[in-house]
């Protein structure tokens, strides 16, 4: 029992085309929108790895190809490196390699676009019997322990399938999902209705569903015969919602950290933001400048 509970792999979903980011997101994928001076899958990753988590399945798009390099070693620009006597610069360079050097990278392609909830099937190939992590492309959290990491720890007491969730305003909610809820411990509830951006009558509780989440085979199971909804596509929101209908087990977990979301412009400029402000190598100064814009 207590192997099934361990959570060694983690899923990725990247494959989306990031039609918010247009037009930049023709030629650079919003994963890698810079949060300061790294990417936000860097971030995701980080995490991941800070969590316990071994082994990392993307599932991109066939146009994607810069996540393929990034993780990798490149000896060529070692080697310029070296030649040009950057000492600094290669260190800084070997240190992040060093970072992931214990992670299995794998990489799925979604060849037509079919939703979150498709996305994440594509890694079925990859995921035996077991307990996996999922973590969206553009959510990043900034707490002192890793949110899948909170996410895991819920999931080896309970053995159920664990969503991320946050409070929001209100009137802010009906652009996420929403979900009814059941507390049953400190930040831990029993998930009891999930509606996927809901009109303001549909809303019963101040929690949205984050990108953050463990998935159990029962869940593969239900994504493997879900059909695609209205818009075309298999949403994980309502394959969880199905499940809870027919009477499966569901927790929410309210994590702890500050949440960054980077899934359009203006969440990413804040996002951004956020970083600089909580950097002590640029947050002086860039509080400095900000009040001398008017």
């Amino acid at each position: 029992m207590e192997n099934r509970l361990e959570v060694k792999k983690a899923i990725i979903p990247i494959a989306g085309m990031g039609t918010r980011f247009l037009p930049i997101s023709k030629v650079l994928s919003k994963e890698f929108m810079p949060l300061l001076d790294k990417p936000a899958i860097q971030y995701i990753v980080e995490e991941v790895k800070n969590s316990g988590i071994d082994e990392i399945i993307f599932i991109i798009s066939p146009k994607q190809k810069v996540i393929l390099n990034f993780f990798k070693p490149d000896l060529e620009i070692e080697k310029i490196l070296v030649k040009r006597k950057k000492e600094a610069l290669l260190k800084e360079l070997k240190d992040f390699e060093a970072m992931f050097s214990g992670i299995k990278f794998s990489f799925v392609v979604q060849k037509v676009p079919g939703g979150d909830g498709h996305a994440i099937l594509q890694g079925a190939k990859y995921v035996k019997n077991e307990a996996v992590a999922n973590s969206f492309g553009d959510d990043v959290f900034d707490s002192e322990t890793p949110a899948l990491l909170q996410l895991v720890n819920i999931f080896k007491t309970c053995g159920a399938p664990v969503v991320g969730l946050k409070r929001l305003p209100r009137e802010k909610i009906p652009a996420y999902g929403s979900v009814a809820v059941e507390k049953i411990a400190n930040n831990l509830y029993k998930i009891k209705k999930i509606i996927e951006k809901p009109q303001p009558n549909e809303i019963s509780s101040d929690f949205v569903i984050v990108g953050k989440h463990i998935l159990t085979p029962e869940v593969f199971d239900y994504l493997k015969k879900a059909k695609p909804g209205k818009k075309g596509e298999i949403i994980l929101a309502e394959v969880f919602d199905k499940m809870l209908d027919e009477g499966k087990t569901i927790y929410g977990y309210e994590l702890k950290g500050e949440w960054l979301e980077c899934g359009d412009k203006l969440k990413w400029i804040k996002s951004f933001l956020y970083m600089a402000m909580r950097d002590k190598r640029y947050k002086d100064e860039v509080k400095q400048y900000l009040k001398t814009i008017k």
